[in-house]
C-alpha cells in the first residue's frame, strides 16, 4: 500500500488579545533603547519640562508657562546673535574642513599604504587629552611673548601679529578641535568606493575629473554626510573655542546657556534656549538623514 501524504499542521492564525513573543532584533536592540532612553530621551524631556516651568524656579513638572520662549523671541532680544554666531561658525567650520579634510582621508585610503594606521594614528592621538588643554596650550603658543612671538623675536623677524580673542582664531581653535570628527567618515565614505568601478570607468576613456565627479564623489556623499551632520552638531554647540582662544570676542548659544544655567540661576530660560537648539539641529540633521542610504553604509546591500 502506497504511503499516504501525512497532512501539514496549519498554523493558527493570531487572535485577537493573545501576545505574540518579541521578535529576536527586537530583543537584541532591547539595551540599546534603554540606554538611549536613559542616557537622551529621559535628559530631553527634563529639559523640555523646565523650559515650560516659571521663571527662575527650580523644579520641573508642577506648572506650564511659555513666558521663557516669550522673552526668547520678544522684539529687540539679542540672545538671536548668538544663535546665529554659533550656526555661521559651525557652517564655516563644515566648509573648511570639506576642503582640509578631503586630501588627507584620499591619502589615507589610496596613497599612503602601509602608513595609513600611522597617519591616523595621529589624527587620533589628540583626542586623548583634554579638549581644554590642547586650547590652552594654543594660547601659549599664539599670547605675546609666547612660543611664535619668542620664536619670531630671536629670530630678528619682528613680533608676531595678534590674532589671540577674535572671531578668527575661534574658528581656527574649531576647524583644529573638530578635524577627526570630518576626517574618519570621509575615510569611509571613500573606503566604500569599488575598484572595479574606478577601473572600468578609465578603461572606457573617463579622465580623471570625470571619474570624480561621476563616480567618487557620489559614491563617498553618505559618508562626507555623516562627517558634514558630525561635525555641524557639534561645532553648533561649541563654547570653549570661544571663551579660551576668542576671549569672548564672540558669544555663542552654548555659552548663553551656561551663564543662565549658572550665574543667572535661570534654568528654565537656559532650558528654553537649549530646545531651541535642538529644534534647530534636528531639524538641519534630519534633512540630511533623508538623503542617507543607511542601509548600504551598513553593508546590507
Amino acid at each position: 500500500m502506497a504511503d499516504l501524504p501525512i497532512p501539514r499542521a496549519e498554523t493558527a492564525p493570531s487572535r485577537p488579545g493573545v501576545r505574540t513573543p518579541l521578535s529576536p532584533g527586537l530583543r537584541a536592540a532591547l539595551p540599546v533603547l534603554a540606554l538611549l532612553a536613559l542616557g537622551f530621551l529621559a535628559p530631553l524631556l527634563t529639559v523640555g519640562a523646565f523650559s515650560v516651568s516659571p521663571e527662575k524656579s527650580f523644579t520641573a513638572f508642577q506648572s506650564f508657562t511659555l513666558e521663557n520662549y516669550q522673552a526668547i523671541f520678544a522684539p529687540g532680544n539679542t540672545v538671536w546673535t548668538s544663535f546665529l554666531w554659533s550656526l555661521i561658525l559651525a557652517a564655516a567650520v563644515v566648509a573648511i574642513l570639506l576642503v582640509v579634510s578631503y586630501p588627507i582621508a584620499f591619502g589615507l585610503v589610496h596613497v599612503f599604504g602601509k602608513w595609513a594606521g600611522f597617519v591616523s594614528v595621529l589624527f587620533v592621538f589628540p583626542l586623548f587629552v583634554s579638549e581644554n588643554v590642547r586650547l590652552y596650550g594654543w594660547v601659549l603658543f599664539f599670547i605675546k611673548n609666547g612660543v611664535l612671538d619668542g620664536s619670531l623675536k630671536w629670530l630678528g623677524l619682528g613680533t608676531a601679529p595678534e590674532v589671540l580673542f577674535t572671531p578668527g582664531i575661534t574658528l581656527f581653535g574649531m576647524v583644529y578641535v573638530y578635524l577627526p570628527f570630518m576626517l574618519f567618515p570621509m575615510v569611509l565614505g571613500l573606503s566604500m568606493i569599488p575598484k572595479d568601478a574606478v577601473d572600468a570607468a578609465r578603461d572606457l576613456g573617463a579622465g580623471r575629473l570625470t571619474i570624480w565627479r561621476e563616480i567618487e564623489l557620489p559614491l563617498a556623499m553618505p559618508g562626507i554626510l555623516i562627517g558634514m551632520l558630525l561635525t555641524f552638531v557639534l561645532a553648533a554647540g561649541a563654547v570653549a573655542e570661544a571663551k579660551i582662544l576668542g576671549g569672548q570676542s564672540v558669544i555663542t548659544i552654548a555659552q548663553d546657556i551656561e551663564v543662565a544655567f549658572t550665574y543667572a540661576q535661570n534654568w528654565p530660560l537656559g532650558a528654553a534656549l537649549a530646545m531651541i537648539l535642538v529644534a534647530i539641529i534636528a531639524v538641519l540633521a534630519l534633512g540630511v538623514m533623508r538623503r542617507l542610504d543607511l542601509d548600504r553604509i551598513l553593508g546590507r546591500r
